[in-house]
């Protein structure tokens, strides 16, 4: 965990780089949401839909985000959190989480950092942006 002292604003910690995507993680994530939209496990159905092949749950991605957040500062400092979709993210992709400060305060006797976030894919594309705000203790 980062100390107050090391989160100056455009900070950034080591990304981190995630296995190649698998229908069977799309799956998995599936059975644990409840999300049983088979166009994430369903070659046909995608391309009926007009996919070339099956994606991945955009929470799937999101939750690795988060879990990059909650392992940098800890579940119980996180206050804020939110993402925003941008591109599917497909069987074989490597995702790449990573996230800067971009803002530090003090407020009612906590020590505030915001972060922005991103999950980008091995061809440079962004997955999703999300941001954060936790507190230092």
């Amino acid at each position: 965990m980062s100390t107050w002292d090391d989160l100056a604003v455009g900070f950034a910690p080591h990304p981190r780089i995630d296995n190649p995507l698998k229908v069977s993680d799309f799956v998995r994530y599936q059975g644990a949401s409840g999300d049983f939209n088979p166009i994430h496990h369903d070659p046909e159905f995608a391309a009926k839909a007009g996919f070339p092949t099956v994606f991945a749950v955009g929470m799937l991605g999101a939750g690795r985000l988060a879990t990059y957040v909650t392992d940098w500062f800890g579940p119980d400092n996180v206050r804020k959190f939110g993402v925003r979709f941008k591109e599917q993210a497909w069987p074989g992709d490597e995702l790449t989480y990573a996230g800067a400060v971009i803002e530090r305060r003090e407020e009612n006797g906590e020590r505030l950092v915001d972060l922005e976030l991103r999950c980008t894919r091995q061809t440079g594309g962004i997955h999703l942006t999300g941001w954060a705000t936790v507190i230092v203790p």
